[in-house]
């Protein structure tokens, strides 16, 4: 299989993106495709983020001691990205771990607003070449365009552990408006 194929095959297995229908004759590449699939997980995560009240960012659904708070399921994503897209721009990850650091709703927000600032050049500047081009990941290297679609994956999973947490407060998630 092909290094799109790849890239097609694994957002097939992991990630569910809402899209819009395709306009009849309409060409979706794989960059335009990864584009849109950041901007709206980035933008689901922010609005799950916002809409649970500060008072229930230490919340967690159960008893389990290993089970993240809604805080840390929420900055666990933005750690995330800042690692994810640091691989795909290149460059040195920020010295930054929200999880370990941001507990409140005011720090928590910021923080993924932050790495959502720091992931927007990854995919703004994604083109069909760029998508395909190894980048050094660990000992090995991987297409980008496999990178971003691992971090669109890891935020539609935390997006969705997010709505139990949203609905076990009797919030509707964002989407299910």
């Amino acid at each position: 299989m092909g290094r799109v194929g790849w890239l097609m095959a694994a957002f097939a297995a992991g990630v569910s993106i809402v899209s819009a229908q395709i306009p009849a004759g309409a060409q979706i590449g794989l960059a335009r495709y990864l584009q849109g699939g950041y901007r709206g997980s980035a933008r689901s995560l922010q609005e799950a983020a916002e809409k649970m009240p500060a008072a229930d960012y230490e919340f967690k659904p159960s008893t389990m001691p290993e089970a993240r708070t809604f805080a840390a399921v929420i900055a666990h994503a933005a750690d995330g990205m800042f690692a994810e897209c640091a691989v795909a721009r290149g460059v040195a990850r920020p010295a930054v771990s929200i999880e370990k650091g941001a507990t409140t709703k005011a720090g928590v927000v910021q923080g993924l607003g932050d790495a959502i600032a720091f992931c927007d050049p990854a995919f703004a500047s994604l083109t069909e070449v760029s998508a395909v081009e190894f980048v050094r990941k660990g000992a090995g290297e991987l297409a980008r365009g496999a990178v971003l679609a691992g971090l669109l994956a890891h935020n539609a999973e935390m997006f969705g552990i997010s709505t139990v947490y949203l609905r076990a407060k009797n919030l509707v998630p964002p989407g299910s408006r």
